[in-house]
């Protein structure tokens, strides 16, 4: 396998509401910082580019297309897309790059969810015969799982609360977080539950944004002259839809991309994980076997913002950007899609 590089990322701030912003509004400003970090004029400068969205939230067939007049009409280019977070749009480049086919690649993601009722949207996720009729929304699951946890004694409203307090607090740093501040776990558990056991603030808010990224052979990064970390290791694995044949209380399929992207091949410093819901941070942490000398979110995670079809990008992006300033040597990204972290993507990452 070849190494790549990640040499630039930028997201956007995430916001309840972008307001009348369309698509290219969202997209154009973080492509233009990457163009910048990565010391490139535009797409014509890679080899593939690639993005990740829904069209499902802007609710209008092929929006995505929309987002494409960012990159320019003309000339022509090699393009791509994931209905997928952008994270996936990553693996299709990754794997461009490892098959030849490019050197260099621009991917990017972006969502505008304010528009809909995004958990009742993400119910289109379901099994299309006996789920998504029923028109179950993705808090409703999630509440469920949390249930199932609690009755097994496998976590305490405590230690979700603990989660949401430190999201919190290292949001409190990030620029870009729509959530952040000082609370206590006891001034968390005092709020009212709202889709019992949760409470609001074990939910994901729902922000509109976008997030994008250059990658490329480390060949092309040392060409550049560019700063770097390296992907290590990628993979992603999915469960079945049938939300009854699986343990919730884990995840399978985390345990299984982690093996094949080889996290436990050495210490983990930084940990990005895709958790909507605080209760799936532990989950997500037990199948990644991470340590408490692993700092897990210290973006504040995606309780602190959630850019649908663009936070599992930024998760890799994120602790890029931190092995690349010298915050530590080796991390671990994670990203999820479906419910219940159904489908699951880990990315390790090593500073150069």
């Amino acid at each position: 396998m070849r190494d790549v590089a990640i040499v630039a990322f930028a997201q956007s701030h995430c916001v309840r509401d972008a307001g009348a912003r369309n698509e290219v509004e969202l997209i154009m400003p973080v492509l233009g910082e990457v163009y910048k970090q990565a010391g490139i004029e535009s797409a014509q400068d890679v080899d593939f580019t690639c993005s990740g969205s829904c069209d499902y939230q802007q609710g209008a067939a092929f929006a995505f297309v929309a987002g494409v007049d960012a990159l320019g009409a003309v000339p022509p280019i090699k393009e791509s897309h994931v209905e997928m977070d952008a994270a996936w749009a990553l693996y299709e480049s990754w794997l461009k790059i490892q098959a030849g086919e490019a050197e260099s690649a621009l991917l990017y993601g972006f969502g505008k969810s304010s528009p809909g009722e995004l958990p009742i949207v993400l119910s289109q996720q379901l099994d299309p015969y006996y789920l998504a009729p029923l028109w179950v929304d993705t808090i409703a699951f999630a509440a469920m799982q949390a249930r199932v946890m609690l009755e097994q004694g496998l976590i305490s409203e405590a230690d979700m609360a603990e989660v949401v307090a430190r999201s919190r607090r290292n949001a409190l740093s990030n620029p870009h977080a729509q959530l952040s501040g000082e609370f206590s776990v006891d001034q968390l558990l005092a709020e009212p539950q709202y889709e019992s056991p949760l409470r609001r603030h074990d939910c994901c808010p729902i922000s509109d944004g976008a997030c994008a990224m250059v990658i490329c052979t480390v060949e092309k990064a040392k060409e550049w002259g560019k700063p770097y970390a390296v992907i290590k290791g990628i993979d992603h694995r999915i469960e079945t839809h049938h939300i009854g044949s699986r343990d919730l209380t884990r995840s399978v399929s985390t345990e299984q991309a982690a093996e094949a992207a080889g996290v436990a091949n050495g210490a983990v410093d930084i940990a990005e994980l895709y958790a909507p819901f605080s209760h799936q941070e532990i989950i997500l942490k037990q199948a990644l076997k991470l340590g408490d000398d692993t700092t897990i979110n210290p973006s504040g995670g995606v309780l602190a913002g959630n850019l649908m079809m663009a936070s599992g990008l930024s998760r890799i992006g994120e602790v890029a950007m931190r092995l690349i300033a010298g915050e530590g040597k080796r991390g671990v990204a994670h990203a999820t899609s479906g419910p219940c972290l159904q489908q699951n993507l880990v990315t390790v990452l090593e500073a150069q």
